[in-house]
């Protein structure tokens, strides 16, 4: 029996309406929802090729155990079994931080790999924990843990109605953006343009993304933080700083105006190498 059902991609944050063809237990074709509120009909690759990912005759569906060398077919109190017999003897003989534990991104997509990872890693005590957010989004997290007091409270940006947005060191034309939510990202930088908005990248890379740009900024690596740090002290130098309502939830500005001070633009251009 073949059915039609609605969705949403699991494969990553921007959330993309799929419409999946079902033939009994198999996806036969995947395509974007132009009904999506949201994604209008984008779908990336990824997303068309659901059908293909879930069909794939190496994908997994039982536990392997290796034996004489072979990985073979197991149960899972094989498995578990298995994992005990490994693990706890090196915790034993050289302490937690020597088993390292390696997270893909799809776990954060999964309510399973929201619930069991954390389990894991609370019996296991290791702080040798490396995931696809270590080589991705961590900088963000650790900024939004800093800022609103949970890491995964992360802004998302109104690409839709913004007039001008600022890209630093990101290439969302080939990347199609990454924690922004936003399905079809480079046809709202289109979009933007469209509509008379403006685009600036900062990045010491011509990308595709720095082509489009009205403006790009080819800093020096390993400076954006100088640059930043320097348009703070040009907000407080100018006046330009009005917390507003917000006024009551930010704590210490006069701190972060006393330690800009010395930022000046003249003072960080050699560094950044932008005039």
């Amino acid at each position: 029996m073949t059915r039609t059902a609605l969705r949403i991609c699991p494969l990553c944050e921007a959330t993309c309406g799929l419409t999946v063809t079902v033939d009994g237990d198999r996806i036969t074709a995947a395509r974007g929802d132009r009904d999506d509120v949201f994604s209008k009909g984008f779908v990336c690759p990824k997303g068309a090729s659901f059908g293909e990912l879930d069909a794939d005759p190496d994908r997994l569906t039982r536990p392997l155990v290796r034996r004489d060398g072979v990985l073979t077919e197991a149960t899972w109190d094989e498995a578990f079994a298995a994992v005990q017999a490994g693990l706890r003897p090196v915790v034993e003989a050289h302490g937690p931080d020597a088993v390292a534990v390696v997270l893909g991104n799809p776990n954060v997509h999964t309510v399973a790999g929201a619930l069991y990872p954390p389990v894991l890693l609370a019996g296991l005590r290791s702080r040798s924990v490396f995931t696809a957010s270590t080589v991705d989004q961590m900088p963000k997290h650790v900024s939004s843990g800093l800022l609103y007091g949970d890491p995964l409270a992360i802004p998302v940006p109104d690409l839709d109605r913004t007039d001008h947005l600022l890209i630093i060191g990101a290439n969302p034309m080939d990347s199609n953006g990454s924690l922004c939510t936003a399905p079809d990202f480079p046809g709202r930088i289109r979009a933007l343009r469209r509509r008379g908005g403006r685009l600036t990248v900062i990045d010491p890379r011509r990308t595709r993304t720095a082509k489009l740009a009205d403006e790009h900024l080819a800093i020096r690596p390993g400076t954006d933080a100088l640059l930043l740090f320097a348009m703070v002290h040009v907000l407080f130098e100018e006046g330009l700083v009005d917390l507003g309502e917000r006024a009551a939830h930010v704590v210490q500005a006069d701190e972060v105006e006393r330690l800009a001070a010395g930022f000046t633009p003249e003072a960080v251009a050699g560094p950044c190498d932008l005039p």
